[in-house]
């Protein structure tokens, strides 16, 4: 069974999912291709992450917060420096730190939404869904 409406100029989005954890992006990437979607870059490494974001030019960001290295704090920080103001690039914060500081620090520093983890499965795909959608429906209001 489907969970997000059939669009194919959404499900052409270009995804970037960055985790240390290669069991979390299977899940993500699995998860997403069973949607539709087919243009998932998966990440392993913060530092790497930072090229692939430039070499991807991302439609969404599904962000790992603790990561060893180069954080998800870091990472946030660097994708809205790299974006210009004049653009809308949602990240979704995939994260197992259910303070409320965690939350509120992504957010503050540029996260559009937080999902805990364990998640929902049906959760996180309609929260890319609303995220795309919404890029795609800003890009054509700029047009």
């Amino acid at each position: 069974m489907k969970i997000v409406p059939d669009a194919p100029d959404v499900k052409e989005a270009r995804i970037l999912a960055v985790d240390d954890e290669a069991a979390n992006l299977s899940l993500v990437d699995r998860a997403l291709r069973r949607e539709g979607f087919t243009n998932i870059v998966t990440c392993l490494d913060g530092r790497d992450a930072l090229s692939d974001f430039a070499a991807v030019t991302p439609d969404l960001v599904l962000l790992d917060l603790m990561m060893p290295g180069f954080d998800g704090y870091e990472l946030l920080e660097s994708f809205r420096r790299l974006t210009p103001d004049t653009e809308y690039l949602p990240i979704l914060v995939l994260t197992a730190d259910s303070t409320m500081n965690a939350r509120l620090r992504a957010l503050s520093l540029g996260a559009n939404d937080v999902l805990l983890k364990p998640y929902d499965v049906g959760e996180l795909l309609m929260r890319c869904w609303v995220l795309l959608e919404t890029r795609q429906k800003f890009r054509a209001l700029r047009a």
